[in-house]
């Protein structure tokens, strides 16, 4: 039997942008289904928005989203959740990190850490909080 974890995002109006930015980055798949699509409108203003959606990459990355409906509560809070991306080289995590720091916010720049050949934490332009990542072997 085998498991996985998906990270799930959940927008107010957003979503669409995020997997399309996800996927420019990532690479891969990007599959999106409207509430019009899904025959599920609620509010005809919300019939564009997403209401499931997701990038699937042959390289492991994979991320679902949604646009929470206005009829449900919604609060992204402050530092709710990171979504960590580990790479297997240095190069590899910088091409990442470059295109997800444009138009973000720097945390913490992306540069050698004690734990870590590269570390970086950017906040990006729809409120996502990411690690990247490239971890040294551990010699204790």
């Amino acid at each position: 039997m085998s498991l996985t974890t998906t990270t799930h995002l959940n927008f107010r109006g957003d979503a669409r942008a995020a997997l399309e930015h996800y996927q420019s980055v990532f690479g891969g798949h990007l599959a999106v289904v409207t509430y019009s699509d899904a025959g599920n409108v609620q509010e005809e203003s919300e019939a564009d928005l997403v209401m499931w959606g997701q990038v699937l990459a042959e390289n492991g990355f994979h991320v679902m989203a949604y646009d929470v409906p206005s009829g449900m509560g919604y609060d992204q809070g402050e530092n709710s959740f990171f979504l960590s991306v580990r790479g297997e080289t240095v190069e590899e995590v910088t091409g990442y990190w470059e295109k997800l720091a444009a138009g973000a916010t720097v945390i913490v720049p992306l540069g050698p850490a004690n734990w870590a050949l590269a570390y970086g934490m950017v906040r990006d332009r729809y409120g996502v909080v990411w690690v990247l990542d490239v971890v040294a072997n551990y010699e204790g």
